[in-house]
């Protein structure tokens, strides 16, 4: 795999920010504490370290660009990360400058973008305020003794399959079963599925429930192990001949393996209480396609988008 350096990498992430719907605070989670000793920073606690116009960058800004990144940038040394979020900074703050020059701040379409994106960044900060309290270690915890612990982990199968365009290949392909022929040479030489035919004769390895396409994990599922399904399983790749090799209980998984995931849960689960909080706090009306007030019990019929 192609590796990148860290300015590619501190690019490729400022770009694909603009994706994220949870607020950026959220996503990151807290930042961590400073990896480097208080005495080397200078005097001021915020110097300025650039100005463009007149109008300064200050270190601050530079951590508060630095919060909001993952992790894995997050721990780049200082000296790396800080010239090059410094750069960029300084070029953002020219393109404002020169584009307020020309006049587009005036324009109603750039108008209007920057009403959202002013609209989006209130709307970010109330939900951080909202969930970033309840994101702590002890709430990890708790979710995880409530949902996790002391309880067996999820079921996993071993399985193997053929897949074919046609019902009848893979009826076809039953019949040479049921007759003695063996389940991996016919995957490596009739399977069209190109990640497990050729190199392990249709081994998908042991995997879970939410892994699979649901009528795929709903025909392993009813199956022993050391049996094959006796009619063709279709979904949308088309129709699949499965052997099941065999069935476990996954072990109860860990905290730390858990925790992101957790995390993410709580996060979606405060947002939407949040936003609940605040539904809660203003009056809606929804009005018909003849411009009139609905019924508060109405359902939500929106008219569809014009194309």
């Amino acid at each position: 795999m192609r590796t990148f350096g860290p300015a590619k990498a501190i690019a490729t992430m400022a770009l694909l920010a603009s994706t994220i719907i949870v607020p950026p605070a959220l996503a990151a989670g807290p930042a961590p504490a400073a990896s480097h000793p208080a005495a080397a920073a200078p005097a001021d606690a915020n110097p300025r370290l650039a100005s463009v116009n007149g109008q300064d960058i200050r270190l601050n800004d530079i951590r508060q660009a630095i919060a909001t990144m993952p992790d894995q940038l997050r721990k780049l040394p200082e000296n790396v990360i800080i010239p090059i979020l410094l750069n960029q900074l300084v070029d953002q703050k020219a393109i404002q400058i020169v584009a307020e020059k020309t006049g587009l701040s005036k324009q109603p379409d750039v108008q209007h973008q920057m009403e959202v994106a002013a609209q989006n960044a209130l709307q970010n900060a109330y939900l951080s305020a909202q969930v970033m309290p309840g994101l702590t270690d002890d709430a990890v915890k708790a979710y995880y003794d409530k949902n996790y612990a002391n309880k067996p982990g999820a079921e996993e199968i071993h399985a193997r399959h053929i897949l074919v365009p046609t019902e009848e290949q893979a009826n076809d392909i039953i019949k040479q079963l049921k007759g003695g022929a063996n389940f991996a040479d016919l995957a490596t030489k009739l399977s069209k599925d190109p990640g497990s035919a050729k190199q392990n004769g249709g081994d998908l390895g042991w995997f879970k429930k939410g892994d699979m396409i649901p009528a795929f994990w709903d025909a392993a599922s009813t199956l022993q192990p050391n049996s094959f399904s006796q009619t063709p399983v279709h979904t949308q790749y088309g129709w699949h001949v499965i052997q099941v090799l065999g069935k476990r209980t996954a072990p109860t998984p860990t905290l730390d393996s858990m925790r992101d995931q957790i995390r993410q849960k709580l996060i979606q689960e405060g947002v939407q209480k949040a936003v609940s909080n605040a539904v809660a706090q203003v009056k809606i009306v929804r009005y018909g396609p003849d411009g009139k007030p609905l019924p508060d019990n109405a359902p939500n019929t929106a008219p569809a988008a014009a194309h």
